[in-house]
């Protein structure tokens, strides 16, 4: 399998920023592992959107993937409550 490329939208580097740092950490290598597969096995498919979800605890990554260009777009990572608002 090939890696693709991750690349991470300007508001969700913000959003990483602002987390506690042990989230952080967590995020960021979940984030570097989507590289490599950016379907894992703990991933869930939005229904409405072609974007997937990871759970981190109580945080979440919103992501698409774009196979033909071989790039994982990482669009958003927020607190559960508040991952879903203002897409």
């Amino acid at each position: 399998m090939a890696k693709y490329n991750i690349e991470i939208k300007k508001s969700a580097v913000k959003e990483i920023k602002n987390l506690p740092r042990k989230e952080c950490k967590k995020i960021l290598f979940v984030i570097e592992n989507l590289g490599n597969n950016p379907r894992p096995r703990e991933c869930k498919k939005l229904s409405q959107e072609e974007k997937y979800r990871i759970r981190i605890g109580n945080y979440r990554i919103l992501y698409s993937i774009e196979d033909t260009a071989l790039v994982v777009f990482v669009v958003k990572v927020a607190h559960r409550q508040s991952v879903y608002k203002n897409k």
